[in-house]
């Protein structure tokens, strides 16, 4: 299909919103890429982050993520590389044992993201995490056993769960039966 002319409608200082055509959607101004992190340590314990989000107005229980090359002076930040900070950055735990997993868009209908989806095994705790200065991160460490129930538990009124923690659970899955 033929890409057709993009306006741009609006800009902020972290989006632009487009139009193609009759479509409407969001871009990213800074940043190269999107990484999420599906975390598990060695007694097989799930990490999750929560964060009040302004756009939702609640709190949200979700995989460790951010972008990648939106750092000055880092502008071609590989994926892995910005995994491995988000990571250490946002929960405190690190992992030498990492696979590439897959690829989809946040949002297809409203904005231009692609994430790329990280497995890290064998996670080890290194320092307390909760994110960089401008961010205010919970760590849940939860036991895979239990995940459904505790999910269950922390989605309220208040809080709800990012359903990029139940395509973690399904890529889980998944790694166990091909083990």
């Amino acid at each position: 299909m033929p890409r057709k002319r993009v306006e741009t409608v609006a800009q902020g200082v972290h989006l632009a919103l487009r139009r193609r055509d009759h479509w409407e959607f969001a871009d990213r101004i800074r940043g190269s890429g999107v990484v999420a992190i599906v975390a598990v340590t060695q007694t097989r314990e799930l990490i999750l982050t929560e964060q009040y989000r302004p756009p939702v107005q609640k709190k949200v229980i979700d995989l460790p993520a951010g972008l990648s090359g939106d750092i000055a002076g880092a502008e071609q930040e590989p994926l892995l590389r910005a995994a491995k900070r988000e990571l250490l950055e946002e929960t405190g735990f690190t992992s030498r044992n990492w696979t590439m997993s897959f690829c989809g868009p946040s949002s297809a209908g409203m904005s231009t993201e692609m994430i790329q989806f990280f497995l890290a095994r064998d996670c080890q705790r290194k320092t307390d995490g909760g994110g960089d200065e401008s961010e205010s991160i919970k760590v849940h460490v939860v036991p895979l056993d239990r995940i459904q129930r505790w999910l269950q538990r922390k989605s309220t009124s208040r809080t709800c769960i990012d359903p990029k923690v139940y395509a973690a659970l399904g890529l889980l899955n998944g790694a166990a039966q091909d083990h």
